[in-house]
């Protein structure tokens, strides 16, 4: 107690010591670090960077109980962990020096909310789908959320379009050279077509599922993204999020999912993400748990 005390009586000469100059470095370097742990959470990177966290945890854990051996081997571990980060985090490292050389540099920092294009894209995607279902027309599309989804539309064509139902329906045409991929849309917009997605690693699913609905799967397992199939041989239309498969919806259902799990909504002064609220929904719905055969 008695050295809290002594800490406030000398407080205001410590404060006097501090000038606007020291203020604005402080800023800059809170503003900085906030950041890059903001851009880290939004990639897939962020489970690596709490990997690291726990390992200096560990590490200054084991200096102060003086355990030898292994804070020898923590600490050999955190200086070749360094060039083993670089490696790790390169496409972050490149996208970040890529929108610094371009003078976007903002649009690391700055999230795109895009409202009103998602509202139109959500309205859109229903729409385009639900004829796509009645002509057995397979389509696949990937609604990107936090994660950035760069290393998938990498794989594919860049665009920059409104989604309207006409062009998801031109794009996803069987006869057209991009209708084989995924278009990915980024705050209400298509950013990409016939892009690779990753199949997913689970020996679970059901064996009548193809390539599409596995792609599907797939990019929710790597990511927070949100996957809509259309089946080319049903026509079914069905939802992958999180690692699960929600199948047979109609147009009014993909559209109140679609709007639940990407528009978030204000409840009470705060923002609430509506997933949320359907988690019960996908509860047990997994690519294994539906009957039916379904096409890539």
């Amino acid at each position: 107690m008695e050295a809290i005390l002594q800490f406030l009586r000398q407080l205001p000469e410590y404060l006097k010591l501090i000038g606007p100059f020291d203020v604005l470095d402080m800023a800059l370097i809170a503003f900085g670090v906030y950041h890059l742990f903001r851009f880290a959470r939004k990639s897939r990177s962020g489970q690596v960077v709490r990997a690291v966290v726990l390992i200096i945890a560990a590490m200054v854990l084991a200096n102060l109980l003086r355990l030898r051996v292994v804070s020898y081997v923590l600490n050999r571990t955190v200086e070749l962990g360094f060039i083993a980060l670089i490696i790790l985090f390169q496409p972050e490292l490149r996208r970040f020096l890529e929108q610094m050389g371009s003078g976007r540099i903002k649009e690391l920092f700055v999230s795109e909310s895009g409202g009103d294009d998602l509202e139109r894209a959500i309205t859109e995607t229903a729409a385009a789908y639900a004829d796509m279902s009645a002509e057995k027309v397979g389509a696949l599309m990937v609604f990107e959320r936090k994660t950035i989804l760069d290393d998938m539309l990498k794989t594919g064509t860049p665009l920059d379009a409104a989604v309207s139902a006409q062009l998801l329906k031109n794009l996803f045409w069987n006869k057209a050279p991009l209708h084989d991929g995924a278009v990915i849309v980024r705050a209400g917009r298509i950013v990409g077509a016939g892009c690779m997605l990753p199949l997913s690693g689970n020996v679970n699913l059901d064996h009548n599922l193809g390539m599409r609905h596995r792609a599907a799967i797939g990019a929710s397992e790597n990511s927070d993204a949100v996957v809509a199939v259309v089946s080319e041989e049903t026509g079914s239309i069905s939802l992958a999020i999180n690692g699960t498969l929600q199948r047979g919806l109609d147009r009014i259902e993909l559209e109140e999912l679609l709007r639940a799990e990407l528009i978030p909504e204000e409840e009470g002064g705060k923002i609430v993400n509506s997933a949320a609220k359907l988690t019960s929904v996908f509860k047990g719905f997994r690519g294994d748990s539906a009957n039916g055969k379904e096409d890539s």
